[in-house]
């Protein structure tokens, strides 16, 4: 079933004019038909449109149920934006489609892109939310100097990827813990700064390889987050 988003339906009753428009225009839904709505909160509506209007399709709520996400731990990822734009928006919506609590996008020394609206961000974010068939949206931070998040999420594990081989790493896939919390951090594509590794390491950040290949910013993030899961799911099948 095709999933709407409406993040206050509980109290509205209305779906926002996007997903109206989508609704009544493109999938020709009328009054009496029967739709799944979801908040971004973790609850899924199902619904009974009762005014197909194409601006503010209004509902009945005729249940409403918790959907957790499929994975325990919180799991953010930390990346400097890439110049193009467009390389960022598909690792959002991969990041989405495989699961991710929180996207924080890093303003470094050697970062390409020193600016950074998040409100397209957001939107994929959405369509690959309804896509994936989750109910919980993800945080995505406005971009943030790399020195505040080096000083935080001290209760997870803590890992800084970057491709200075002068410095020792050891293989992500080794070193993560499953169902723990966990942050992977992603440098610009002129990498972290040999300071901005430093204060990493300094702070307890654990630095590691993503393997043997040099990899694009968007890829590496991705990555990181994948090996996150598989590692998660393997553990599962062995309990």
């Amino acid at each position: 079933m095709i999933q709407f988003y409406a993040p206050d339906i509980a109290s509205s009753l209305t779906l926002p004019e996007s997903d109206s428009r989508h609704a009544v225009k493109v999938l020709r839904l009328a009054e009496g038909d029967t739709i799944q709505v979801i908040d971004g909160r973790g609850h899924v509506y199902t619904c009974t449109l009762v005014d197909a209007h194409p601006k503010r399709a209004a509902v009945e709520i005729l249940e409403c149920r918790d959907q957790a996400l499929p994975w325990t731990s919180q799991l953010v990822v930390a990346v400097a934006p890439t110049k193009h734009m467009d390389r960022m928006e598909w690792l959002v919506e991969k990041a989405v489609e495989t699961g991710v609590n929180r996207i924080i996008p890093l303003l470094c020394r050697h970062s390409e892109r020193k600016e950074l609206k998040t409100e397209r961000l957001e939107k994929i974010a959405v369509a690959a939310m309804k896509q994936s068939l989750k109910a919980v949206m993800p945080v995505i931070d406005p971009l943030t100097p790399v020195e505040q998040v080096i000083a935080a999420f001290t209760n997870y594990q803590r890992f800084i990827a970057y491709c200075d081989r002068s410095i020792p790493r050891i293989l992500l896939a080794a070193n993560y813990t499953p169902g723990r919390p966990a942050i992977a951090m992603i440098g610009p594509e002129g990498d972290f700064s040999p300071e901005e590794i430093r204060s990493a390491l300094d702070t307890g950040w654990t630095p590691v390889s993503l393997g043997p290949c040099r990899l694009r910013t968007e890829t590496a993030a991705l990555t990181a987050l994948q090996t996150f899961h598989i590692i998660d799911q393997a553990s599962s099948c062995n309990d």
